[in-house]
């Protein structure tokens, strides 16, 4: 079995945790350290109890997606700063909060940050902290219903695992999300055009919340309506 990866941490853990060991990534292939600028150009994300905070969006500028090593759904575990006497901080599992207050909290002459990142899901990665690197995943359904009113409406359902991107899990099934012209020209889960609309018609509080930029892109549309891009389904769901 795999070597623990690191461990969650409490609220209650002393102040002086913020100098414990750095994560050895080489426990684990999931996990990778990445030196990037202070400007990560990352949109964070947490899992429903606010807490487990990993990559939601990218700017295509930012450094983070220039660099080429993180991925939208990646994990964040630990943050250090490049600079001398720079202390790393185990972030598995911290609060939101926690998590933007170490950000803040950084030196103004810190420009570059060491920043580790899990490839996984949550469970993945709790299994990962305490050893059990045989735990079964956490298996979710995605429903789907196709053409909804019309003589040739569908229903298809899709086993996935949690947390998994609703965009990309409806397109790896050959379920086409956009309409018209925008099915060759969209912008392939930017978050750039707007058009991959889907209606989580069951099951939306098993999924992220929306970001400000989503909540402004739908905002003539009826809350339900989720930008299948930048949402994930941590439970059961249905969409239209």
């Amino acid at each position: 079995g795999r070597k623990k990866a690191g461990r969650k941490r409490n609220d209650d853990d002393d102040d002086d945790d913020a100098g414990e060991q750095p994560i050895d990534v080489s426990t684990d292939t999931r996990l990778r350290r990445v030196r990037i600028s202070r400007a990560t150009g990352i949109e964070w994300g947490t899992d429903l109890s606010f807490s487990f905070v990993y990559v939601r969006d990218m700017d295509p500028a930012g450094s983070a997606s220039i660099s080429g090593e993180i991925e939208v759904g990646d994990q964040l575990c630990e943050l250090r700063p490049v600079a001398e006497g720079g202390e790393a901080t185990n972030l598995i599992g911290a609060p939101f909060d926690q998590v933007m207050n170490a950000f803040a909290g950084l030196d103004r002459k810190v420009t570059t940050l060491d920043l580790v990142f899990f490839r996984g899901t949550k469970d993945e990665l709790k299994d990962a902290c305490s050893g059990d690197s045989n735990a079964e995943p956490e298996i979710i359904t995605i429903t789907v219903v196709q053409n909804k009113g019309a003589k040739d409406e569908t229903t298809r359902y899709i086993q996935a695992m949690a947390g998994a991107n609703v965009r990309q899990t409806l397109v790896d099934n050959g379920i086409n999300v956009y309409q018209s012209v925008t099915r060759w020209t969209n912008c392939k889960g930017k978050q750039l055009c707007g058009t991959c609309i889907v209606n989580v018609k069951e099951g939306g509080a098993d999924t992220n919340r929306k970001s400000i930029d989503e909540s402004s892109t739908l905002r003539e549309n009826p809350e339900s309506y989720r930008l299948s891009c930048v949402t994930f389904a941590y439970g059961d769901v249905t969409v239209e």
